[in-house]
């Protein structure tokens, strides 16, 4: 099973537009960060986690030539305002791309983008769309997704209820305020988590560092990886204050997990 961070960065992105922060301006190319995304490659499949602004950078940067589902968190623009690059791919592969996601989140993205999904609204001639096919998963429903077993994990994140998945030995959470008793105890026994941590300061939306740093100490995964990261700290400078085991993430870093 293989992990890759497409993207690692808040909403805002690293280099913040305007912004001559140390982290903004660092030569250090683990700092910048486009918007958050990931793949999961298992049993021959490939599952894209969201689909970010910078989605065509982060696929061509990949060698990505084909995806076989997409697993949508929430529909926050950071996290689905790429999705019409998805054409190079349902193109390509010739038929309808399926995704999936909560009730409230399929049912925001057909209303944000009928033409994506409903497949009676027609191109013109030697022009193009997106096709995706929408589905609902159930929380804490295991549900096979291009026959891959995936777990949708029910997070709050302020007023909105956004999906975490776990994967074999990977669970994927970001943008989550804290986890509750009943999905805490569907991580356990992780190879790999990926958490949200935006700022050295309390949120109200999302966990801060050192509430991701006590939350990972909680899960004991062996190894949890930070994603959705500001440019309040440099890569080198997140990482020198994290204790074993639990590291920043950065855009193109690839996880091989054996036997997940």
């Amino acid at each position: 099973m293989r992990l890759t961070f497409l993207g690692t960065g808040t909403s805002f992105g690293v280099p913040q537009i305007g912004c001559r922060c140390p982290t903004c301006t660092s030569a250090d190319p683990r700092d910048r960060r486009t918007r958050t995304g990931a793949l999961i490659d298992t049993q021959g499949k490939r599952l894209l986690i969201d689909t970010p602004p910078e989605l065509r950078l982060q696929l061509v940067a990949a060698g990505v030539d084909h995806v076989d589902a997409i697993l949508f968190t929430h529909a926050h623009a950071d996290h689905v305002h790429g999705i019409d690059d998805l054409r190079a791919l349902s193109v390509r592969q010739g038929a309808m791309l399926p995704a999936y996601g909560s009730r409230a989140t399929m049912a925001e993205l057909v209303a944000k983008f009928p033409y994506i999904f409903d497949p009676s609204i027609v191109v013109h001639a030697m022009t193009s769309k997106p096709e995706l096919a929408a589905h609902v998963l159930e929380p804490g429903v295991r549900t096979a997704v291009a026959g891959v077993p995936v777990l949708a994990l029910p997070l709050p994140h302020g007023e909105q209820v956004v999906f975490g998945y776990r994967v074999g030995g990977i669970a994927y959470l970001t943008d989550v305020k804290v986890i509750p008793d009943s999905v805490m105890e569907a991580l356990q026994g992780l190879e790999v988590l990926v958490l949200n941590a935006l700022l050295s300061r309390p949120h109200p939306l999302h966990l801060s560092i050192p509430e991701a740093v006590a939350t990972a100490q909680r899960v004991g995964a062996r190894r949890t990886f930070f994603t959705h990261l500001t440019h309040e700290f440099t890569h080198a400078a997140l990482a020198a204050q994290l204790p074993a085991g639990i590291a920043p993430a950065y855009d193109g870093l690839v996880i091989d997990v054996a036997g997940a």
